[in-house]
């Protein structure tokens, strides 16, 4: 794994993508929390390829700007950039556009996890 490792997520904006629909705001526009999933499945498969068999990445923090409005109906892409690996910690750098447009910004960080034993944990922690 290296910084500078980037994937592209891409969404045309449904219905049940709207503010409305996901119970954020009462418009039918691209729901900021739809926006930051798309921006977190970016990073995630940023870094996939380059996982060890049973690792993946799980969301640790996420700062997001949210800077323009996009309708049902449009094409939104958002990109995830790898820029600092600290051991199991990595920070990306987030943007999403409609076309030409920029519509949100931001940061996010990822953990490198072995899968079997997050869910381990998760399934203890639910069992106390």
């Amino acid at each position: 794994m290296k910084e500078g490792l980037s994937h592209t997520s891409h969404l045309r904006i449904a219905p049940g993508d709207s503010a409305l629909s996901q119970g954020s705001g009462d418009m039918e526009v691209l729901a900021t929390p739809r926006l930051i999933a798309l921006m977190e499945n970016a990073a995630m498969l940023a870094v996939a390829p380059t996982l060890e068999p049973g690792e993946t990445t799980v969301g640790g923090q996420i700062s997001v700007a949210h800077l323009k409005p996009s309708p049902i109906g449009a094409d939104v892409s958002a990109t995830a950039v790898l820029t600092h690996i600290d051991g199991r910690k990595l920070s990306f750098s987030l943007t999403a556009s409609e076309g030409d447009k920029l519509i949100g910004e931001g940061t996010h960080v990822r953990f490198i996890v072995k899968r079997e034993k997050f869910l381990g944990a998760l399934h203890s922690s639910c069992q106390s």
